[in-house]
């Protein structure tokens, strides 16, 4: 297509308002979706984390005991006492 000046661009040939209104939503959805992933991410790391620390055993001085545990890490497995 060929355009005469910026205005008849803008309008593409009376569709103007389809296009350009397509073309917003679909940038703010692709904004929106990366920040809504992250923030989801965040939530999860942090009830994990939240999880996990409910799951310790707790020492009668408060301070957690790791015992049997190869890690301090969520995704940490316990070590057979075979």
């Amino acid at each position: 297509m060929h355009w005469n000046s910026l205005s008849e661009f803008l309008a593409m040939g009376n569709h103007g308002l389809y296009v350009w209104g397509s073309v917003v939503v679909m940038a703010l959805l692709m904004v929106a979706e990366p920040m809504l992933v992250l923030q989801g991410r965040k939530r999860l790391v942090a009830r994990l984390k939240r999880q996990y620390r409910a799951e310790q055993p707790v020492t009668r001085s408060g301070s957690q005991r790791t015992t049997g545990m190869t890690s301090t890490s969520p995704t940490a497995t316990c070590r057979s006492s075979d």
